[in-house]
């Protein structure tokens, strides 16, 4: 009884250990996860502000050589 109680206790000792792990990694992915997601809005909002100038008047465009 006493080597089966001492398993149960290593047995969750490390399972303990390894749900510490895991719980340091998924903040850790987080992390990243927030980062990304805060420079997707960066690149967004300077894709946007150059979007204007990306578009110009079509009047202002000489017609193609067809023509």
């Amino acid at each position: 009884m006493e080597a089966r109680l001492e398993k149960l206790e290593l047995l969750f000792m490390e399972q303990e250990q390894t749900l510490e792990a895991l719980s340091q990694q998924i903040y850790l992915q987080q992390q990243e996860i927030t980062q990304a997601l805060r420079e997707i809005e960066r690149l967004n909002d300077k894709l946007k502000a150059l979007e204007p100038a990306l578009v110009g008047n079509a009047a202002d465009e000489p017609p193609p050589p067809h023509y």
